[in-house]
């Protein structure tokens, strides 16, 4: 069922600040309390700069490439790139799951998109249905980010639980079952021309995690 997993175009809400939304800079800043005038020439206490916590667990050379990709498209912002990308995975699954070719084929590459339709045709000619459900996300986090050329390129490890049910034509369960979630570890890479005009990422390749 991972293989079938497959399959997305990330919306505007990745790597789009939204509207309003102040740029991140890490930035140290004074405490708001009023100074004590007998203290007056004492050290003031300084905050920690401000980090983000999509990076505080990846490796340096994750953390480089987020800074590349974010070098060279400044609309980038890795939090609203995560927040979409785990809201995004939850609607391709649901697609795939129903059989929608025609919602799946603008989420992803062509590559991407034949082995998604394969599976779903390959489905459909055995008379058999999906009842699957998404129950949680456990995990999301990136897993690698460069820039390829032009090109941003950022793999996202989902960990997740899911209850996988096929039915037949007439409504019987042949495999799954509902009462047992099973957890799946998925690879996404998600990449983006930055030249683009367009804020949309697709699926251009998938792997386990």
């Amino acid at each position: 069922m991972i293989a079938a997993f497959l399959g997305m175009r990330l919306y505007s809400v990745l790597g789009k600040r939204a509207e309003g939304e102040e740029e991140f800079t890490p930035r140290h800043f004074e405490s708001p309390k009023q100074a004590d005038p007998r203290t007056e020439d004492a050290p003031r206490s300084i905050t920690p700069p401000q980090r983000n916590p999509e990076l505080e667990s990846v490796v340096p050379a994750v953390e480089r490439g987020v800074n590349e990709i974010a070098s060279a498209d400044r609309s980038f912002d890795l939090l609203g790139f995560m927040e979409g990308a785990r809201g995004a995975y939850a609607m391709v699954l649901e697609a795939f799951w129903r059989g929608d070719k025609e919602a799946l084929r603008q989420l992803c590459d062509d590559d991407v998109y034949a082995s998604f339709a394969s599976a779903i045709d390959a489905r459909e000619e055995a008379g058999h249905t999906l009842d699957n459900k998404l129950i949680r996300v456990e995990d999301s986090k990136v897993h690698s980010a460069m820039m390829d050329g032009r090109t941003a390129r950022i793999a996202v490890l989902f960990v997740s639980d899911i209850a996988a049910v096929t039915r037949d034509k007439d409504g019987n369960v042949v495999a799954g079952s509902l009462d047992d979630a099973v957890e799946s570890r998925d690879i996404w890479t998600f990449s983006r021309d930055v030249t683009s005009a367009g804020p949309d990422w697709i699926l251009d390749e998938t792997d386990e995690g």
